[in-house]
C-alpha cells in the first residue's frame, strides 16, 4: 500500500544524516512538503541539495533545537514560506556519555537540553495552528535505552525516558482536538555511529537482538510514515519499540 502525504507540512529535526536524513526522504518521497533542520549552514545546504535531486519539496534549515528563541523564529519562516507545521518529527539528538561520578554538568544540560528541552519548545510551538485546525500529529524518536538504561549514558537514557513521559501527557491533553502524539523508539541501528565500531563491539550489540542483525534506517523511517499517515490516526499515547526484539512488552 503507497501512503500518501500530500498536503502534509513536516519538520524534521536532526535530518542532515542516519535516522533523521531517511526520515525526510521517506515523508517527501510520500508526497509531504519537509523541512529538515542542521545543526550548521553547510548542513542545511545539503539537506536542501538532497531534497532537490530526489525533487522533494522542501528545504533545510540552520536550527539549534537547544535553542527556544532559534526553534521559534526557524519556526516562523517555515509557516511563512509553506504554511502552518501539520507534522512534527522530534528526532534531533546528542550523546554525551560518561560514568555519572565522572559527568560534568555540562554533559548532563547539554543532553537535557538538546534532547528533551527541544522537545517542549517545537511541540509547544506547533500546538497553537494544530489546535486550531483540530488535526495534527507529533512523533518523537526515543530510544530503547529510555527503557533498558544503559551504563555510561544515565543522562542520555533519562532524556530519552523523559520524552516518553512527556509524549504521554501531551497526548492526553491533545487527544479532545485530533492531535495524536506518539513515540518511536530504535533499538540499534546500523549508522555512522555503529558502522565505527570494532567488528567485536558489533557482534556483542547484534547478540542481544533476537532478529540476529542491526535494525536499518529504513526501519525507523517507514514507522515514522505510519505514525504520519491517517493509517495511524486512533494510536496516540503509545510507543513503537523497533528493535529487533531485544527489548518486549
Amino acid at each position: 500500500m503507497n501512503i500518501s502525504l500530500k498536503n502534509e507540512v513536516i519538520l524534521v529535526t536532526g535530518a542532515s544524516r542516519g535516522i533523521g536524513a531517511e526520515i525526510a526522504a521517506t515523508l517527501g518521497l510520500s508526497g509531504a512538503i519537509v523541512a529538515g533542520t542542521a545543526t550548521s549552514d553547510n548542513g542545511a545546504a545539503q539537506i536542501t541539495e538532497t531534497f532537490k535531486k530526489s525533487n522533494i519539496a522542501g528545504q533545510g534549515y540552520r536550527l539549534d533545537v537547544s535553542k527556544p528563541d532559534e526553534c521559534a523564529s526557524t519556526l516562523t519562516d517555515i509557516e511563512k514560506t509553506y504554511g502552518s507545521i501539520t507534522v512534527l518529527v522530534n528526532n534531533a539528538g546528542i550523546t554525551r556519555d560518561n560514568l555519572l561520578m565522572r559527568m560534568k554538568e555540562e554533559e548532563w544540560d547539554n543532553i537535557m537540553n538538546t534532547n528533551l528541552k527541544s522537545v517542549y519548545s517545537l511541540s509547544k510551538l506547533v500546538c497553537r495552528n494544530m489546535m486550531k485546525a483540530r488535526s495534527g500529529r507529533i512523533i518523537n524518536v526515543t530510544s530503547v535505552v529510555g527503557f533498558l538504561g544503559n551504563a555510561g549514558q544515565s543522562n542520555y537514557a533519562a532524556a530519552k525516558a523523559g520524552i516518553v513521559g512527556f509524549s504521554k501527557s501531551l497526548a492526553r491533553e491533545l487527544g479532545g482536538r485530533n492531535i495524536n502524539v506518539n513515540c518511536v523508539a530504535p533499538g540499534f541501528i546500523d549508522t555512522e555511529m555503529t558502522q565505527s565500531l570494532a567488528e567485536e563491539q558489533k557482534k556483542a550489540l547484534i547478540n542481544q537482538v533476537p532478529l540476529g542483525r542491526l535494525g536499518e534506517v529504513s526501519d525507523i523511517a517507514n514507522t515514522v510514515l505510519f505514525l504520519s499517515s491517517d493509517l495511524s490516526k486512533y494510536i496516540t499515547g503509545s510507543t513503537i519499540h523497533v528493535n529487533g526484539g531485544m527489548m518486549m512488552e
